[in-house]
């Protein structure tokens, strides 16, 4: 493995030998995946890049099938909306996208099939984990049943010391009611879950955002931050507009509150085990790694600025 340098420089040089993973996503422009690899690719010295790649919908199929063929793309990360169509291409998937029903990244196989996976849960449990969030015993509202909503949910629900309650609420009931139908799928499940009647923040632990509420100016709040418990934990996982006005709702009250960016930072060992660079991988995931902390205030910077 190349020995770790010092360069924070976030675009590699790109060659005739240079490895390529792309990240597809319409649009492309908001996406900070490929920043953070190139990042680490950077920082390692390693002769690969990340390239975004503005697919969409209609060319999307075509270009996954095309571009994975090439003998230098390691694979691609998806993003949206493209989520829920890679993963019906794919020939093999892990649990967490096959349960969520999408998948965020994808590489060919010796044998030429497509095996696809998901990590936005995985990566949201790393992020409490580096925030010192203690799950075990808590109650946990969720708002939200999108694609990650239904990642964390899973995530959450499957860990051995995960929450006490799992509350879900979406503005579309049924929804929620699907996402709480599939979560019965987990084996081991660990948490069970139910539909929240609201979403009222009042007797929950931590609350976690994964609604669209707040990138535009003129959303109104995800939910009333004045009823939201004292000692409580709130996690805001939208990238852009940071702090959200959740966030600064949350922080007007004295409510401890966490942006959503580190969920990304987190996902980055587990993209790099999954095309190949298993050794950077096991190195990242040391604590405190100086390659991790140049990656999540790059990321932070570009949330902020968004």
């Amino acid at each position: 493995m190349p020995h770790l340098k010092s360069s924070t420089s976030a675009t590699p040089a790109v060659r005739g030998t240079t490895e390529l993973i792309f990240t597809a996503a319409h649009p492309i422009a908001q996406v900070m995946a490929p920043q953070a690899l190139n990042l680490i690719f950077s920082h390692f010295e390693v002769d690969a890049a990340c390239v975004p790649i503005h697919v969409d919908e209609q060319q999307f199929e075509p270009f996954v099938a095309n571009a994975l063929v090439a003998g230098n793309v390691r694979g691609m990360l998806v993003s949206i909306p493209h989520k829920t169509r890679l993963v019906k291409m794919l020939d093999r998937v892990d649990s967490a996208a096959r349960l969520a029903g999408a998948a965020n990244a994808v590489r060919r196989a010796g044998d030429a099939a497509l095996e696809g996976a998901l990590f936005d849960g995985s990566g949201f449990v790393g992020a409490l984990r580096h925030h010192e969030v203690d799950l075990a015993g808590k109650r946990v509202l969720l708002l939200g049943a999108g694609g990650a909503g239904l990642a964390i949910a899973s995530a959450l629900a499957s860990c051995s010391d995960g929450p006490a309650q799992l509350a879900i609420f979406d503005s579309a009931p049924e929804r929620a009611n699907h996402l709480v139908g599939a979560l019965k799928a987990i084996n081991p499940v660990r948490t069970s879950a139910q539909v929240a009647d609201s979403n009222n923040p009042s007797g929950f632990d931590l609350v976690i955002n994964t609604t669209p509420l707040g990138l535009n100016a003129t959303d109104p709040m995800p939910l009333d931050p004045l009823r939201l418990e004292r000692g409580s934990t709130v996690i805001d996982i939208l990238m852009k507009r940071q702090p959200t006005p959740l966030e600064r709702a949350c922080l007007d009250r004295g409510i401890r509150v966490f942006p959503g960016h580190e969920m990304l930072v987190q996902q980055i060992p587990d993209y790099l085990d999954f095309f190949g660079y298993g050794s950077i991988a096991k190195e990242l995931r040391q604590a405190d790694h100086p390659a991790m902390r140049t990656v999540r205030s790059a990321i932070s910077d570009r949330a902020q600025a968004a």
